[in-house]
């Protein structure tokens, strides 16, 4: 990109570079390619507009200790538009007051780590390409059965590596922390078995590569700087470097492109890189994340993720295309999480309502409730009910036979297990129950 200023005389730049206040256009932070496909701003050249846009965000850059396979190092910015987002997700994810009841009460929010832990699962799965269907892994991880292919088996691995990362608690981050969780995520699903947990050898070159047409996208850097590079990855993630304030969102954004970037595994550092992320926001104590999923959003634009990561490594290294681009994922992965909530407490009191005997039932029977209401072909057992609600064997098996007990579901057994489904008019039954005095 600095090519393109060095189209402009210098003696010219004090006149171009004064015409401008902001390093955005419009609110929007724009790359050379949008700006060279927009029309340029009255009385000036493309090359010109572009010198001014640069010249302001120049001046916001800080830096970070990562440098690209050149020794040239990456920056990043914070236009007004990232304030924004860093401010709501702040409110909403970093603390309690005005949080949805169902994550902040402690008798339903295990429901929905669960539920986050399988969603996350699959569609960072299904970004890297993992060969199964959401409707096969969700009944794989509801009904704990052990995975039957290797794209089953990733949608299990990242279910586990989330559920690893939840338990770690506060530590820092250590290169053996990083292989651990990339052996948990990698864990049977390899060419090459050993290659799960550590660093990429010489005689393993990796490329990151367009599937449309095989165009090389990326480069990482050779395998002998990776130990060095894996050391500065943790002590930045540790808050040890930059001198300085860097927003914990920025961090934990930055980290998930630094792996990245760095590429220091043989495969699964996609998967990887978005696990760190999460590591990081838990570590600054954004507790809802363990809530929301970051690859549902991306799963639905994959080509925005990947153009984010070409945006800046084609300008100078900057982070603020990566940086934006996250910023507004996780925004919207917070809004679905919310939507969700409010859908879901729709949902409850609609069944309360209809039922008129809410109190007779607990939360989760009142949820198998709802589920049962819409799907009357519906199957379940004490495991899988186990598994989505977070509750132990005993809990679980209570839960169903007392929904058995109340002519509600049907009680059948296949093999040494029981199994449940409802009962032919749940509907009747439904009406035909005494509220309780």
């Amino acid at each position: 990109m600095s090519a393109v200023m060095d189209k402009i005389p210098i003696e010219k730049w004090p006149e171009i570079v004064g015409q401008f206040r902001e390093p955005t256009h419009g609110g929007k932070y724009l790359h050379w390619n949008d700006v060279w496909n927009r029309g340029a701003p009255p009385g000036l050249t493309h090359e010109e507009w572009w010198l001014g846009l640069k010249w302001n965000r120049m001046a916001q850059y800080k830096t970070i200790p990562l440098m690209d396979t050149q020794s040239e190092g990456f920056k990043f910015g914070a236009p007004e538009e990232a304030q924004r987002f860093l401010h709501d997700i702040t409110q909403r994810a970093n603390g309690t007051m005005g949080a949805p009841d169902q994550v902040t009460n402690e008798e339903t929010r295990s429901r929905y780590v669960v539920r986050n832990l399988m969603e996350e699962g699959i569609a960072s799965s299904l970004i890297e390409g993992a060969s199964t269907t959401r409707e096969k892994a969700k009944e794989m991880l509801r009904s704990g059965r052990k995975p039957k292919s290797e794209g089953e088996q990733m949608v299990y691995n990242n279910y586990m590596a989330m559920q690893h990362i939840i338990d770690l608690g506060p530590a820092p981050l250590t290169p053996d922390v990083v292989y651990e969780l990339h052996e948990i995520l990698t864990r049977d699903t390899l060419n090459d078995p050993t290659a799960a947990g550590r660093l990429r050898r010489e005689d393993e070159p990796v490329e990151v590569v367009d599937p449309k047409d095989n165009e090389i996208l990326h480069t990482p850097p050779p395998a002998g700087e990776l130990p060095q590079r894996m050391d500065a990855m943790c002590r930045f993630a540790n808050d040890e470097t930059p001198e300085g304030f860097v927003h914990p969102v920025v961090r934990s954004i930055l980290l998930h492109f630094w792996l990245a970037y760095d590429h220091p595994f043989k495969d699964g550092n996609g998967r990887c890189a978005r696990a760190l992320f999460y590591w990081s926001m838990l570590q600054h104590n954004y507790w809802l994340c363990q809530f929301i999923s970051i690859s549902q959003i991306i799963l639905k634009a994959p080509t925005q993720y990947a153009r984010s990561f070409l945006y800046t490594e084609t300008d100078d290294n900057d982070l603020t295309y990566f940086l934006l681009h996250q910023l507004r994922v996780v925004t919207q992965a917070i809004d679905q999480l919310y939507q969700y909530l409010e859908e879901k407490l729709k949902q409850r009191r609609q069944i309360e309502a209809r039922l008129r005997v809410g109190s007779i039932f607990n939360e989760r029977q009142l949820d198998l409730i709802g589920h049962a209401l819409r799907h009357p072909n519906a199957r379940y057992d004490i495991r899988q009910h186990q598994t989505n609600f977070g509750v132990v064997y005993e809990t679980a098996r209570t839960d169903l036979l007392g929904l058995a007990d109340k002519g509600l579901l049907l009680k059948g057994k296949a093999g040494k297990s029981f199994h449940f489904s409802p009962v032919s008019d749940i509907e009747g039954a439904l009406a035909a129950l005494k509220p309780p005095k």
